[in-house]
């Protein structure tokens, strides 16, 4: 045994002894979370899932808002004025009489007043050309725009969820398995020693069994980095307090899937992206009413009540009741071209509408057909694993009968090894595929149903 080997071992036997020791410690402080658990627990504590949920609120009170529109509006003037009047009255037949006396015609009276002005003034609309009824419906359409944004917020948070949650258990499965490799590859290189001594077997033989180890070593100190990595990021996502255990394992669900049609006809109904278009349809069509409301006049009740009679000014009424129209003749803007545009605009929102239906029917196809692949694929691992697990069986036996050497034996271990982490990554493979489907059919919340029951599961080496 050369130097390095040996202090690469006795490096990896001590990292080993601290991590098992420091792994029972972290046992009692870890959280355990099943999947359903930690998907409810994100979306308690998400905070782009907060925010889009207050954007949500905020246009709600926007829409509540329009409700009041069409009740009357009452305003209070006040107004404090110095008051100046100069009146002139004629004489007419009686100039004669006052030019006697040295009046002159007309007379002039002057007024000045220091007077206050107390009014209350109500408005009512009575028609408005079909603004209030836009103004309504635009209100409606932004906060379907807000809500389909908070669900695609949901639905991305979900998604980021499950690849970090089922990402951990594919780099806790390959690290048990490069650990498993690592310890089958030292116990060759026990057989090997064994055999050079009785000198069975050349030193080379031995040396490429303790060459092979130090790789099994390094993949499994790599494999080790991922786990912690992965711990790291579930942590975060989670804002658990400590490292999380999760506890739904990373498989395969047996069960035929539902038909594709399903999962069209879902993401038809509930994909946010598709919601969002939609919702900016109906958005676009309040645009144009509200457009066209500016050809049409305004109708509308007006009362006015002054409140201090006697201390006011002359030309000021007592009260005023009234019904008014207005209408803009002209205007600087070209209101028909604004017409023009927001058609144009509800035109390119219902284009919108229309491609997105394609690309997520197409989006829906497309990963129906890789969740059935990864399916079918996870499954002919079976058959694989076990032709590996008989060849290093055969190995062995053929090493220690003097009939094989010692790399096929570290060979067929790498092997078994390296196709139980492929039947891992394949399993992760599926359920990231199965992920892309429920993601683009509006519905990654119903992934746990799709999580293999006890009895129902395959792919844990």
């Amino acid at each position: 045994m050369n130097t390095a080997t040996g202090m690469l071992c006795l490096c990896f036997f001590t990292v080993s002894m601290a991590s098992l020791s420091d792994k029972a410690t972290a046992q009692e402080t870890r959280l355990p979370l099943s999947y359903a658990d930690a998907q409810a627990r994100l979306l308690d504590r998400s905070d782009a899932i907060d925010a889009a949920d207050a954007a949500v609120r905020a246009a709600e009170a926007r829409m509540e808002a329009t409700r009041s529109l069409g009740r009357p509006e009452v305003e209070v003037e006040a107004q404090v004025l110095d008051f100046q009047k100069t009146l002139y009255l004629p004489l007419g037949s009686l100039e004669p009489v006052a030019n006697a006396f040295g009046i002159t015609d007309p007379l002039r009276f002057r007024i000045r007043r220091f007077v206050s002005r107390p009014i209350v003034t109500a408005t009512v609309p009575i028609y408005a050309g079909g603004r209030m009824g836009a103004a309504r419906a635009a209100a409606t359409s932004r906060v379907a725009i807000e809500v389909a944004n908070l669900d695609e917020a949901s639905q991305q948070a979900l998604a980021q969820l499950a690849r970090a949650y089922f990402g951990r258990q594919l780099a806790a499965q390959a690290l048990a398995i490069r650990q498993d490799v690592a310890e089958g590859i030292r116990a060759h290189v026990a057989d090997a020693r064994a055999l050079e001594r009785e000198q069975q077997i050349a030193p080379a033989q031995r040396l490429q069994a303790e060459a092979q180890l130090e790789q099994a070593l390094r993949e499994a100190e790599k494999a080790g980095a991922d786990l912690a990595a992965a711990d790291i990021a579930l942590e975060g996502l989670l804002r658990a307090p400590t490292q999380v255990e999760p506890t739904t394992p990373l498989a395969v669900y047996e069960s035929p899937l539902p038909p594709r049609e399903t999962f069209i006809a879902a993401a038809m109904d509930n994909h946010p992206g598709l919601n969002r278009l939609e919702a900016n349809v109906r958005l676009a069509r309040a645009g144009v009413a509200a457009e066209q409301a500016e050809l049409r006049p305004t109708v509308y009740g007006l009362a006015q009540y002054n409140l201090d009679r006697q201390d006011t000014l002359v030309t000021d009424p007592d009260f005023i009741f009234g019904v008014g129209v207005r209408f803009k003749l002209a205007s600087g803007l070209g209101r028909r071209s604004n017409i023009a545009a927001a058609r144009s605009t509800e035109a390119q929102a219902e284009a919108g509408v229309r491609e997105a239906q394609v690309q997520i029917e197409t989006g829906v196809k497309i990963n129906y057909a890789q969740v059935l692949s990864a399916q079918a694929r996870h499954a002919l691992y079976g058959r694989t694993i076990a032709a590996a697990d008989e060849s290093l069986r055969v190995a062995r036996l053929s090493f220690r009968e003097l009939q094989g050497t010692s790399r096929d034996v570290t060979d067929a271990q790498l092997a078994a090894g390296r196709v139980r982490v492929e039947q891992a990554q394949a399993a992760y493979e599926y359920l990231d595929a199965l992920v892309s489907l429920l993601e683009v059919s509006g519905q990654v919340d119903r992934l746990p149903e799709f999580l293999p029951h006890p009895g129902q599961t395959t792919g844990a080496p």
